[in-house]
């Protein structure tokens, strides 16, 4: 399933109105703040239609998903937005996870606990803030932050201390753009670590910088967020993945990719990539792996990556960070 689509539901009291575009969305928020009411609605509108008085528009089916017999029902679900409520328990099982990420339907979590069997992004993750009768889902997370929010572009970092949750190619290259600042750059090892490291590095003066592939740290990012907005020398950098912001500085030769950066969701298949940075992965390897000076792996970076032009290229695209 790919592409994006605008749901609306509606009754006479109540209205929602939002987008989904990727394989995994979030609905976040305390209790009371229309989640469960959102999912009852469409519930009702399946088994009832117009007779239920609720309006339902999408560009493709929406269903919803029940403890009852769950596998089978989702094994009959094709090419369709399905929601389901964190009062289900497969919900954290890892047979979900599993059949998650190989489906062809898109899914929409209504939840406020962290799922880390399962990739999503950052940039998935609602809330709900209500306007009268109408419910306005809000972006939840940003691509930057730091204790402020969002930095303007008047802003910016100077990092005494970076941390990557990659351990290759990722890693080898801030590693080498942190020796040029004469900074140290550690890996987490894994988005999972990464609130340990930041722990371990409480002690070290000056500004952290925490480097992650956004596209799937989505179970981390209640954590982290908690722990920028209590310390004001920590700040977090969440591109797509290295893979994209490696395509999107625009330094390596006969790749077209603009369309796809613009609009990912229009190309990315969600029966074949878990997230969006096994996608922009998938294609960087696939796009160089011709040309020998190019050629990208995701272990190990060839020499033409550590290159003064590839290291300004992402310097300028990474305009909040101070790397001189």
């Amino acid at each position: 399933m790919k592409g994006a689509y605008r749901v609306i539901v509606e009754t006479r009291k109540v209205k929602y109105d939002f987008r989904i575009k990727r394989n995994i969305t979030i609905f976040t928020g305390d209790s009371g703040s229309g989640k469960t009411v959102l999912i009852d609605l469409i519930r009702e509108y399946r088994r009832f239609g117009s007779d239920s008085g609720v309006s339902l528009s999408c560009g493709c089916p929406c269903r919803t998903l029940d403890d009852e017999d769950w596998e089978h029902q989702l094994s009959e679900i094709s090419k369709s937005i399905i929601f389901i409520d964190e009062g289900n328990r497969f919900l954290t099982s890892k047979r979900f996870a599993e059949l998650v990420q190989a489906s062809d339907n898109y899914f929409v979590f209504a939840t406020r606990e962290k799922l880390p069997m399962l990739p999503y992004s950052i940039q998935e993750i609602y809330g709900f803030r209500k306007s009268g009768k109408f419910h306005e889902v809000k972006q939840k997370y940003n691509e930057i932050y730091h204790l402020y929010g969002e930095l303007s572009e008047k802003e910016g970092i100077d990092p005494k201390f970076v941390i990557t949750e990659d351990s290759n190619s990722g890693y080898q290259f801030f590693t080498e753009l942190s020796k040029q600042k004469h900074i140290e750059c550690v890996s987490a090892n894994g988005k999972s670590n990464i609130m340990k490291k930041i722990t371990d590095s409480k002690s070290i003066p000056g500004k952290k910088l925490i480097i992650v592939d956004g596209a799937a740290f989505g179970s981390e990012m209640k954590d982290v967020s908690e722990c920028l907005s209590a310390e004001n020398n920590i700040v977090l950098y969440a591109p797509e993945s290295f893979e994209w912001m490696l395509l999107s500085i625009n330094v390596i030769p006969d790749i077209n990719s603009t369309s796809i950066l613009q609009q990912p969701e229009e190309h990315i298949d969600s029966s074949e990539y878990a997230s969006w940075e096994q996608f922009f992965t998938r294609f960087l390897t696939d796009k160089t792996k011709e040309n020998p000076v190019w050629c990208y792996s995701k272990k190990k970076l060839v020499k033409a990556y550590l290159s003064a032009k590839v290291f300004n290229a992402a310097k300028r695209f990474m305009k909040f960070i101070i790397w001189d």
